[in-house]
C-alpha cells in the first residue's frame, strides 16, 4: 500500500464527472488499499478517486469513532437510490478543501447501492454520519464539493481561504 498525494481545489479534475468502473480487479481493490491508507493518514472519513486524480467512480469510507476498530467501506460505481424528505443539518470539511468547515444541508437518510471489492452487488441504508458522508463522496464523484451547496458568499470565502493554505503549503 502506498499513500497518494491528495488534489487541494481549485483544481479541474476535482469539478469533473467520474466514469463508472468497467470490472473490479485486482487495480481496483489495490487503489482502493491506497485510498484508505491515504484517507486514515490525513486524517479523514471519506476519500473518492477524483481526489487523487483518478476519474472513476470509487469511494473509501470509515466512519468508525475513534475508539471503536476500523470499519472501512469500498464503494464502487455507488449511487443514491432514494433519500429522505426529512434534512440534516451537519458541518464539512473536506481532505481537498484543508482546513475549512461549514453546516451543510442534505438529506437524513440515503438508500445506495455500489459494488465492493470483490464485484458483488450491495445496498445499504444510511443515517447520521455514514449517510453524510455517502451523499459527500458520490458528489465528488459527480464533480460537486460541498462549498457548491452553500452561498455564493460563503462558498467563496472558503475558497480565498483554501487558495491562500495551498500557497503556503503547496507551492
Amino acid at each position: 500500500m502506498s499513500k497518494l498525494p491528495i488534489l487541494v481545489a481549485p483544481d479541474s479534475r476535482l469539478k469533473t464527472r467520474a466514469k463508472p468502473v468497467a470490472q473490479v480487479d485486482d487495480r481496483v481493490r489495490k487503489l482502493t488499499d491506497d485510498m484508505l491508507e491515504t484517507m486514515y493518514d490525513a486524517p479523514g472519513i471519506g476519500l473518492a478517486a477524483p481526489q487523487i486524480g483518478v476519474l472513476e467512480r470509487i469511494v473509501v469510507i470509515d466512519v468508525a469513532g475513534k475508539d471503536e476498530p476500523r470499519a472501512p467501506l469500498r464503494l464502487i460505481n455507488p449511487e443514491i437510490t432514494w433519500a429522505s424528505e426529512d434534512l440534516q443539518t451537519a458541518e464539512e470539511g473536506c481532505l481537498s478543501l484543508p482546513e475549512q468547515w461549514a453546516e451543510v444541508v442534505r438529506p437524513a437518510e440515503v438508500k445506495f447501492r455500489y459494488l465492493d471489492e470483490t464485484g458483488a452487488k450491495q445496498e445499504r441504508h444510511a443515517t447520521g454520519i455514514l449517510a453524510v458522508c455517502v451523499q459527500h463522496e458520490i458528489d465528488h464523484l459527480d464533480g460537486v464539493l460541498f462549498v457548491d451547496h452553500l452561498s455564493a458568499l460563503r462558498r467563496n470565502m472558503i475558497l480565498k481561504k483554501v487558495l491562500k493554505w495551498k500557497k503556503e503549503h503547496v507551492e
